[in-house]
């Protein structure tokens, strides 16, 4: 068959989208102009392509052995391997410390596992017992990576505002005074209102709150406090629901002064260390909070 084309039989294959790749005659290869040597694109509509891509994909792995169909991640920054939402472990109410600690660790109760690095929480250095319960709220990233609550300068204050009412969150004292380990009486056991910390920042969720206060009951029980210090709103709203009517929308500084109930052991509200040093004029207010602690401690309120 001949492939002598003219001219418009040859624009009417370029506006088809149809190559010819029949060399042309020099003298009719002069005159077209670069333009014409561009065939228009072919343009596939987005539902057709994914249809054909998914038909070769299929196509691909019926030809090949079972052992070699492997799926590849997507391109995305998304984790390799998402773990599943299961249920909290059975048994949470019995647990003893150790096994309280790995449960946490294994944790996927809920959507802030999906891309935490780690839980926070650090009992290993804690008093297992302590007259003192402080609840924080949800750990930020300096917290992730020490695995600890109140670190830094945030740290260091909230640790000088408890040797200011004769306690420490640690076993024992410093070493070079070679003082003994901390009694229940002088020590106190910090933990966050949940112990995971999102990837993505945001708040934490109603169900993800309330799920996570099964642990904060199993540490309450195992703990034994007199008094329980709520420093942050997350940790307010889990700690005081029952002290509160729903959906009560009191500023977090009106809810200082006073004492609440959880599981019949006072509580006091008082500002994270992290806001007082945003707001240092405040730390006047915090220490009035933690003299009220003190009291209820020492009075058995």
């Amino acid at each position: 068959m001949s492939l002598d084309l003219d001219t418009r039989q040859r624009a009417m294959l370029q506006e088809m989208g149809v190559r010819v790749w029949c060399p042309l005659p020099v003298a009719e290869a002069v005159v077209l102009t670069p333009m014409t040597l561009a065939p228009a694109p072919v343009l596939v509509p987005p539902v057709m392509a994914a249809e054909v891509i998914e038909k070769r994909a299929t196509s691909a792995l019926a030809s090949e052995p079972a052992a070699r169909q492997v799926l590849k991640a997507p391109s995305q920054d998304v984790p390799a391997v998402i773990p599943d939402i299961t249920a909290l472990a059975e048994g949470l109410t019995t647990m003893d410390w150790p096994t309280l600690a790995q449960t946490v660790a294994n944790c996927h109760a809920c959507k802030l596992c999906l891309d935490r690095r780690a839980p926070v929480f650090d009992v290993a250095d804690m008093p297992r017992q302590a007259d003192w319960l402080v609840v924080a709220d949800p750990p930020d990233e300096a917290q992730e990576r020490a695995g600890s609550p109140f670190v830094d300068q945030a740290g260091q204050l909230f640790d000088n505002l408890l040797k200011a009412v004769g306690v420490s969150r640690y076993r024992a004292t410093e070493a070079s005074t070679g003082a003994t380990a901390a009694t229940p009486a002088t020590a106190a056991y910090v933990t966050h209102v949940v112990k995971c910390r999102p990837g993505v920042a945001r708040n934490p969720e109603p169900q993800e709150l309330a799920l996570c206060a099964n642990y904060l009951h199993r540490e309450v029980a195992l703990v034994q406090p007199k008094v329980i210090v709520v420093m942050g709103r997350f940790a307010a709203q889990t700690v005081l629901q029952g002290s509160l009517a729903q959906g009560s929308k009191i500023p977090y500084g009106k809810l200082r002064g006073q004492i609440y109930r959880y599981q019949g052991i006072p509580v006091v509200v008082t500002y994270p260390p992290v806001y007082l040093l945003r707001t240092p004029a405040h730390k006047a207010r915090a220490w009035a909070d933690l003299c009220l602690a003190l009291q209820a401690v020492g009075r058995g309120i």
